[in-house]
């Protein structure tokens, strides 16, 4: 079976976009992360398919597919990926792009300098929502890791974020930590781990290590979910710059009941065909 693709990034978070409305797509597991890998197949953090909508009110449906062959609901960089393939494929001539996913509807809007800038959607911190093991809601939680206490944030911004302040997110530990958290059974469905450094109150630096795809260069939902943290704490402004590893995000959100608001390049890098 042959598959058209294009490969694009988002501040180097990396995906494997496929039109599946112009197309006959099935893919296993199996099939997901023989695309993923770097070194036989084409090499991503995610698989993103275009489908056609579900609900009237959308043009597409988004799915996402971790590289380890998972399915989730969310990914913020994809999303600015998604609508830049839409717009370069001919699928929709709109500025502004509304697509299904499992997490509820994106808003998607395109700038003429190639900037594109999503509606995440209001963040969630009911535990049971979340999905976390622990009752009681609260502005931090805390888990035992072999014996030491690990503070942190935690809230869905359609996938499950735990935000960790770190006084240098360099020489966080990100590999070893980031693993253990994301596998923890408080987080039933795993978590994304991200771990915060302010550097003033509207800019911070983040890395994250992403469920099912170990530590990226980028996350669109981990820079919403560590802002949404920093707020939350007191500790930034409303709009904050936020430095990952392979660029700048822009997010700005007003409060609790108020959606995360992203903005971000999308960039496409090759197009090709895989033989599955």
């Amino acid at each position: 079976m042959m598959i058209r693709f294009s490969k694009m990034h988002g501040l180097g978070n990396d995906f494997v976009v496929i039109d599946a409305i112009n197309q006959s797509i099935t893919l296993s597991a199996s099939a997901i992360r023989f695309i993923a890998d770097r070194h036989f197949g084409i090499g991503c953090d995610q698989v993103l398919l275009v489908e056609k909508p579900v609900s009237k009110q959308a043009d597409f449906k988004y799915r996402i597919f971790n590289a380890d062959g998972s399915e989730v609901a969310q990914c913020g960089n994809g999303a600015r990926c998604f609508a830049r393939f839409v717009r370069e494929k001919g699928l929709s001539d709109k500025d502004v792009v509304r697509v299904d996913t499992d997490a509820g509807q994106l808003v998607l809007t395109l700038a003429a300098d190639g900037q594109v800038s999503v509606d995440m959607g209001v963040p969630e911190h009911d535990p049971a929502h979340i999905p976390l093991a622990i009752a009681q809601q609260s502005l931090r939680y805390s888990l035992d890791i072999a014996g030491t206490p690990v503070s942190f944030y935690a809230v869905s911004m359609g996938n499950p974020h735990a935000v960790i302040l770190v006084e240098d997110v360099d020489s966080a530990p990100v590999a070893s930590l980031g693993p253990t958290i994301e596998n923890h059974p408080a987080f039933p469905q795993r978590v994304n781990v991200g771990f915060m450094q302010v550097i003033d109150n509207t800019h911070i630096s983040l890395r994250v290590y992403e469920r099912g795809a170990a530590e990226t260069l980028a996350c669109g939902s981990g820079a919403c979910a560590a802002v949404v943290a920093g707020i939350a704490w007191g500790l930034l402004d409303k709009a904050v710059s936020v430095r990952l590893p392979g660029g700048s995000l822009e997010i700005s959100w007003q409060g609790p009941g108020q959606p995360v608001l992203m903005k971000g390049p999308a960039v496409c890098v090759y197009e090709g065909e895989i033989d599955l």
